[in-house]
């Protein structure tokens, strides 16, 4: 077994875990992924894959990209095309289209907003009712100490969250994995790191996560503490 295959091997336990846990993927369940180009979605879709060769069940799996390249996007499209034909995905490159009087560069807000926004449609016009993101314990946590610093609230990502009168499901499934695991297999793969807002390194996310950054070990506590007692506050 190469390294790269222990270490999923120990990364698809926890996703197994959500997936059962939160009745996240189901059988006949049609699910598109949210491909940035980066470490966290790339990822997330090899463990998806693993995890479908060895349930009792059939599910499929597609792939979204976001394309706004006037916008400051990378255009990762030459790479991932040929990336996930190896894997056997269906691609679809989905439009950003931005409203005409839009400023230019986006900031943090209006680039999730836009991109969630193509991604919901395409979702739903390729009649996947889920839609997967690769979002992570340490982007739980994150979020969590952010509602309650700028909010008020004690609040976090959830790993099922049904839109549009449950016409499409946000699922994450790498809600229990810590981003130090996955920069470890990213690191054993080669898959690289990026962030698909341009936008991004200045945005409060970032500088809470500085913050989180700077209690070495003591984050892994911090980040269990912050999802144990949002899980409380929201009730699931």
């Amino acid at each position: 077994m190469t390294d790269q295959e222990r270490i999923a091997s120990f990364l698809l336990k926890d996703v197994t875990r959500a997936i059962g846990e939160f009745r996240l993927i189901e059988d006949g369940d049609r699910v598109a992924e949210a491909i940035s180009g980066g470490r966290d979605s790339r990822s997330l879709l090899d463990l998806l894959l693993r995890h479908r060769r060895q349930v009792p069940y059939h599910y499929e799996i597609l792939a979204l990209h976001g394309v706004a390249t006037e916008a400051g996007f990378p255009n990762h499209r030459p790479e991932l095309r040929p990336w996930l034909r190896q894997r056997g995905i269906e691609a679809h490159f989905v439009p950003i289209d931005l409203p005409p009087d839009e400023p230019l560069p986006l900031d943090w807000v209006r680039c999730s907003w836009n991109r969630r926004k193509a991604l919901f449609i395409a979702a739903a016009d390729l009649d996947c009712r889920k839609l997967a993101f690769g979002h992570h314990a340490d982007d739980a946590a994150v979020t969590a100490l952010m509602n309650l610093l700028f909010h008020g609230k004690l609040k976090t990502l959830e790993p099922r969250l049904a839109f549009f009168e449950g016409a499409v499901t946000v699922i994450r499934p790498l809600i229990y994995l810590p981003q130090k695991k996955l920069v470890r297999y990213a690191k054993a793969i080669g898959y690289p790191d990026s962030a698909p807002c341009p936008q991004g390194e200045q945005s409060r996310r970032a500088e809470v996560d500085t913050f989180l950054s700077q209690f070495g070990q003591g984050r892994d506590q911090i980040r269990a503490n912050l999802w144990r007692a949002a899980r409380e506050a929201m009730g699931f």
